[in-house]
């Protein structure tokens, strides 16, 4: 049993979670389902827990600590935003081929869902202006307390950029406290992940206990499409990037794949982010470069929430029978980039998105209620997704910056 890796762990809670699930259905086994939820609420707050420190101490340690100035910080941003906007736009490209190609909406009936769930989605008003301010901390403790990891990035970005102006004890004495807060994080990291196994297995059962695997039949095809279109993004899209930014690809998915897991199982991009800083560090890559790109990619560079909305809007349209020329279909596209971008940190963040753009292009909300029957299944794609997107991102961005290691410095956790 101790011959066992943590990833081979992981796997077998996900197939035990599985069984639970089936076999104890939350409405015939409320208790049970109870207990599932609670555990899996307890690691996903152990892992937001630790998040803020992590994040802080390690880019801080990574701009202010190796001599770095705002225009070399401002170029790594500049290149990342570059990035994320290419690849992102891929994913929509595919994600509107594919679901065009498939109509997965063809003969679904709407007439037995109810508007007030889309309703209540769209509520959440986003918009490009609101997005930029979202991006700027009122304060610090209130952005840390809400766990709002892009206004953390840019509190540390101009605490660290100050911080290497400082000369002296004082910056001194900073730059040890946060090495040495991140250095307690990261053995913090090992420790919360040995409760992975329990947390994701419990969190796989309260999702399929929930849903069942029935609910698959009605939708199988929209959840097909979703993740034959992902999985069509990564072999044209993600693939060669990694291949021409000459990225070691066996090497770096063993770094990648437990974060990987720990993503899809989940459904959260925030329970897998301590671990895939961790690991990616472990692969060589520099500091300031992971605290930057991967948490920034986590509201810019969704990959895997944007090829599911071109997906999930244009089966709306199939579903209620409307046609939308190609024309518009880009137009709705065009509009789903723009105001997807900052908003992780909303709940259902796919589902507000979603709900506002089809609110906005007369389509029907019911689509969204039908929606919401599998939604937790494709979360868990779309999410996993986002990670390994975010993941390359910084690998990429490490290679564009003459960054890129030749030797891994150690192992994965």
């Amino acid at each position: 049993m101790k011959k066992l890796s943590s990833t081979q762990w992981i796997a077998i809670s996900m197939v035990v979670g599985i069984i639970l699930g089936v076999a104890l259905p939350a409405a015939g086994h409320p208790t049970v389902a109870m207990v599932e939820k609670a555990t899996s609420s307890v690691f996903l707050r152990m892992i937001k827990s630790l998040i803020v420190p992590l994040l802080f101490s390690t880019l801080v340690v990574g701009i202010a600590g190796h001599g770095d100035d705002m225009k070399k910080v401002g170029r790594l941003a500049f290149r990342s935003i570059l990035y994320f906007e290419v690849v992102t736009t891929l994913a929509l490209a595919i994600g509107l081929l594919v679901v065009n190609v498939v109509k997965p909406g063809a003969g679904v009936n709407l007439a037995v869902a109810s508007t007030d769930k889309g309703a209540e989605f769209a509520k959440t008003e986003v918009s490009f202006t609101g997005v930029i301010e979202h991006m700027v901390p009122q304060s610090f403790f209130d952005a840390a307390a809400k766990n709002e990891v892009l206004q953390v990035v840019f509190f540390a970005i101009l605490f660290a950029v100050a911080l290497s102006r400082v000369k002296g004890p004082s910056k001194d004495f900073m730059l040890k406290l946060c090495q040495s807060l991140s250095d307690v994080m990261f053995k913090f990291v090992g420790l919360v992940m040995a409760f992975a196994p329990f947390g994701i297995g419990a969190a796989i059962a309260t999702t399929v206990g929930a849903s069942g695997l029935g609910v698959l039949v009605s939708l199988g095809k929209l959840v097909g499409t979703l993740y034959g279109a992902l999985a069509l993004f990564i072999l044209l899209v993600l693939f060669p990037v990694a291949l021409v930014a000459r990225i070691p690809i066996a090497r770096f998915w063993k770094y990648v794949k437990e974060p990987w897991l720990i993503a899809f199982s989940t459904a959260s991009s925030e329970a897998a982010l301590p671990l895939a800083m961790e690991n990616l560090e472990a692969f060589g890559l520099p500091k300031r470069i992971v605290a930057f790109v991967l948490p920034t990619g986590y509201s810019f560079n969704l990959d895997g929430s944007t090829l599911y909305l071109a997906v999930a809007s244009v089966f709306a349209a199939q579903a209620a029978g409307i046609h939308m020329p190609i024309g518009n279909q880009i137009v709705m596209m065009l509009t789903l980039m723009l105001t997807s971008k900052g908003v992780a940190a909303v709940p259902r963040a796919a589902l507000v998105i979603l709900s506002g753009a089809l609110a906005m292009f007369g389509l029907p909300l019911e689509a969204v209620a039908v929606i919401l029957g599998v939604d937790a299944l494709m979360d868990m794609a779309r999410t996993s997704v986002n990670l390994l997107g975010n993941c390359l991102a910084t690998a990429v961005m490490a290679r564009w910056e003459g960054e890129f290691p030749d030797k891994v410095k150690g192992a994965p956790i």
